[in-house]
């Protein structure tokens, strides 16, 4: 990734974190994507606390992933951390796209998520 592209991330997320927050009520579904991995995260802001998470690297999915592409990967970590969120009594989430573009990895976790329960 490029030091323009970087940045112009950056700026996106900066834009999108300003309009958005998770409250206790309605949690915040933050999504990160690296060129191998992608990780996503129920917050709530109000208490600085992490409610539910997933990962491609987590362990439990680590068998599941090895034959698929990283858009299905994305898609089974949307339903994961879903689950989980759900386990913790969550059914709303704000979804903060961490300034990535929603298309590709990032809709794919969008979508898994919304098949796993969650509303936004």
């Amino acid at each position: 990734m490029s030091i323009k592209s970087r940045k112009a991330r950056e700026r996106r997320r900066r834009r999108v974190r300003m309009k958005l927050s998770g409250t206790p009520e309605r949690p915040r579904l933050n999504v990160f994507r690296s060129l191998e991995h992608i990780y996503a995260q129920v917050i709530d802001d109000v208490e600085g606390r992490t409610l539910a998470s997933a990962s491609s690297l987590d362990k439990d999915l680590r068998s599941e992933m090895s034959d698929k592409t990283k858009k299905e990967q994305a898609e089974l970590v949307g339903k994961t951390v879903a689950e989980r969120a759900k386990a913790a009594g969550v059914e709303t989430v704000v979804f903060d796209r961490g300034g990535f573009l929603y298309h590709g990895r990032i809709k794919a976790l969008a979508d898994g998520a919304r098949e796993g329960g969650l509303k936004f």
